[in-house]
């Protein structure tokens, strides 16, 4: 499947497109380039979803929990500065991804063998023209 973001102003409508296409899956890992818009597509997913919690890249804490309108939680991760795969162990990362709720992850490069195997993976692309190829 594959999204086109054509701008900023599109990417709510990418982001519902995409949560009609989520079906039973849980785990997301969201792959990209630095700048490509892991970020700022995770937040439309999760305002689509109706969280009112103020949505940020949890680069530092590793781990942000929203909560939706139907007062599910939602786990949004940042993996890009884990400097050993013992520090996600630490944390207990099993406890949310089988959780059975929604996590969103950034940087699973850095975590590729801990993922479950029904993870999906998303590759956000920036094209020339500055739009955004979400694909899964």
């Amino acid at each position: 499947m594959e999204i086109k973001i054509n701008s900023l102003n599109s990417i709510r409508e990418a982001a519902r497109e995409f949560i009609q296409h989520i079906g039973e899956a849980r785990v997301f890992a969201f792959y990209g380039k630095m700048g490509a818009g892991k970020t700022t597509f995770v937040k439309a997913i999760c305002e689509e979803l109706g969280c009112t919690d103020v949505i940020t890249s949890p680069t530092f804490a590793i781990v942000n929990e929203y909560t939706s309108s139907n007062n599910t939680p939602i786990y949004h991760f940042d993996f890009y500065r884990i400097k050993k795969l013992d520090e996600v162990y630490d944390m207990g990362y099993e406890e949310y991804f089988y959780s059975g709720a929604l996590c969103l992850i950034e940087w699973p490069e850095l975590i590729e063998e801990i993922l479950p195997d029904d993870a999906i993976r998303v590759s956000i692309t920036e094209q020339k023209d500055g739009s955004r190829i979400v694909s899964f």
